[in-house]
């Protein structure tokens, strides 16, 4: 059994800790549906809520939860109570930009250290930012120790495209999706980070096996933390669990919305190839596919708006283990993807237009599917064979 932080272990103090903090917003009473699915009903519960515009989602060793809201706020949270996390980082809250994505590190049981993703402003903009931090629920939970340990350069004026999904690689490394900021063009060079997965160390370096490490020092500067480029705007990122890969998946323009399995060095050919169209219904780039750029695994046209990305790993849905689920905004739903290989073979849409827009989804350590839904009303759900 994995042992927990000191401050998790003595549960009496846990419990006169929980006490004395300060609720932030009273939760509300369990909602249950049931929905057909092809592996038999489904019975999805309103886990937690009310959120404002939350955006990610992260499980604590102690059955908590952690969710991030868009205007600044980091929680901690279960069907009893939500509390504010002191000292998260500013954050440049306009357009979709905010407080983003959350991620645990994988010796977070016995460390308490966590990365965070938000939007933070300079003098030249607003940027895509990643910190680390410790958790701290000795008292009232706080986070210490905040550290920037990456900045995506240039800093831009757009509200738009921040990307921002954190994973950690088994050997401890960081991928980062970042979005083309509404700055297109910028997706095709390797001068800056706009449009890019990144990969990092913990502390913020540059990992020695990096595709482009040992040409930082060229003229134009290419940048040293960049994966793979290419990319119109990352919104869900996860590590298949049966080879440890990178996949993604991405807002297109009107239409094209992709999958992608990032590897290092490869161009994913926004905005030079794409299969959806400008919004005003123009070609994009010179078509949807060309010579030295990767094509999708998996692309949507219409839009589904994708979101939160995730590989099935639980128990109480053997038939969907390795199945790839991808939550929607525009549809408000969650899409199976069923694999053979590195192909999509079948897809089942879930929970359509019943709880609003799908920010972000796992698979919790339960073996339930679990979502958030982003509105000013926010919830977190819980999805499981009826009964379990």
């Amino acid at each position: 059994m994995t042992s927990l932080p000191s401050s998790l272990t003595n549960s009496t103090t846990a419990a006169m800790i929980t006490a004395a903090l300060t609720l932030v917003s009273a939760p509300v009473a369990a909602q249950t549906q049931v929905f057909d699915s092809s592996a038999g009903p489904i019975e999805v519960t309103r886990a937690a809520g009310p959120f404002e515009s939350p955006w990610g989602l992260a499980f604590l060793p102690d059955g908590r939860f952690l969710v991030t809201e868009r205007e600044g706020r980091l929680l901690v949270a279960d069907a009893e109570r939500i509390v504010e996390v002191a000292n998260a980082p500013d954050v440049a809250a306009h357009g979709q930009g905010g407080l983003l994505d959350v991620t645990l590190d994988p010796e977070f049981a016995s460390s308490g250290r966590l990365y965070l993703s938000f939007s933070e402003r300079d003098d030249d903009g607003v940027r895509t930012a990643v910190a680390s931090a410790t958790l701290s629920l000795e008292s009232a939970p706080r986070l210490d120790d905040v550290k920037v340990i990456f900045r995506q350069q240039p800093a831009l004026e757009s509200r738009r495209h921040f990307g921002s999904r954190i994973v950690v690689a088994a050997d401890g490394t960081l991928f980062i999706g970042l979005g083309d900021r509404g700055d297109r063009d910028r997706a095709q060079l390797l001068t800056d980070h706009i449009g890019v997965v990144a990969r990092i160390t913990p502390d913020g370096g540059v990992p020695n096996d990096n595709p482009y490490r040992d040409k930082s020092g060229v003229r134009p500067q290419i940048q040293p933390e960049i994966w793979s480029y290419g990319h119109r705007n990352i919104q869900g990122a996860a590590l298949r669990p049966e080879d440890g890969a990178l996949w993604t998946v991405e807002h297109g323009a009107s239409g094209g919305d992709e999958i992608n399995r990032p590897e290092a060095g490869k161009n994913f050919g926004w905005p030079q190839i794409s299969y959806g169209r400008h919004y005003s219904g123009r070609t994009i780039g010179i078509g949807a596919e060309a010579p030295g750029m990767e094509q999708p695994v998996h692309y949507w046209d219409p839009s589904i708006a994708p979101s939160g990305l995730a590989f099935y790993e639980g128990d109480l849905f053997p038939e969907w283990r390795g199945d790839l689920l991808v939550g929607a905004l525009k549809y408000e739903l969650i899409s199976r993807l069923e694999l053979e290989g590195n192909e999509v073979v079948r897809e089942e849409r879930l929970f359509e237009g019943a709880f609003g827009r799908i920010r972000d989804l796992h698979t919790g350590p339960d073996g339930a599917i679990w979502f958030i839904t982003d509105e000013n009303d926010g919830a977190v759900y819980r999805a499981a064979p009826q009964g379990r």
